[in-house]
């Protein structure tokens, strides 16, 4: 049977996923409260991880040793890098790439971890056409693409650094947790599918987008997983 861990970074990404939940158990491990139980038919743990690459990584390690969960999805918002998705629309990963990571003086690409045989993480190709469907479902007439999500640990606000992301990864979306949720499942042969509904512009408009438009992009997202897990 499936056992799908499911993170945040943020309370208000999993806030609606834990009020429709069933749980039968709450863990705490390294600062982070895990809740175990039922969604739907789905069996999940439902957790906030904590901003930042880091502590994305560690939740990950933990879901697959403490609960031995059997797929990984992160939920959360992001910044738009494709002038053709706008605030609220969703992006599910194609693939994830460090953008922060950068050893190309030993013949790296940008992006590439060292001794790793992958530059981009892959989403899971079923996760993904299910993670698509869902959306139809849960979210009919919002526009939903498949693409490449970048991760670093900054906030991207400013047109430079926005464009630069853009002609170096040629990504969709930007945040600051989803590679190392994707890297830390692919280590562990983890099915995972990174969801990301767009909250801001990742431009010099972000600042101000950011805190109106955050909790209705989330909510996007929590719908479409809540209707995922009982496909899985």
């Amino acid at each position: 049977m499936s056992k799908i861990g499911i993170i945040g970074a943020m309370e208000l990404e999993v806030e609606t996923l834990k009020a429709q939940m069933t749980v039968t158990g709450q863990t705490t491990r390294a600062g982070m409260v895990f809740f175990e139980g039922t969604l739907g038919q789905a069996q999940v743990v439902v957790v906030r991880c904590g901003i930042g690459k880091v502590n994305a990584a560690m939740c990950v390690q933990i879901l697959a040793d403490r609960f031995e969960v059997t797929h990984v999805i992160n939920t959360g918002v992001a910044g738009s890098l494709n002038a053709a998705l706008d605030i609220g629309d969703i992006v599910i990963s194609r693939d994830v790439i460090h953008h922060d990571m950068d050893v190309r003086v030993f013949g790296y690409a940008l992006g590439q971890v060292p001794q790793l045989d992958t530059l981009a993480f892959p989403g899971d190709e079923s996760m993904i056409r299910l993670a698509l469907s869902s959306c139809e479902e849960a979210n009919p007439g919002l526009h939903t693409a498949v693409g490449r999500i970048v991760s670093g640990d900054q906030f991207i606000s400013g047109k430079e650094i926005k464009e630069r992301l853009i002609a170096e990864f040629h990504a969709d979306c930007t945040e600051m947790e989803g590679a190392a949720i994707a890297h830390a499942s692919y280590l562990n042969g983890l099915p995972f599918v990174v969801i990301r509904a767009i909250s801001d512009k990742a431009d010099d408009s972000a600042e101000m987008d950011y805190p109106t438009f955050e909790r209705e992009a989330a909510g996007h997202c929590a719908r479409l997983v809540e209707v995922l897990v009982n496909k899985i």
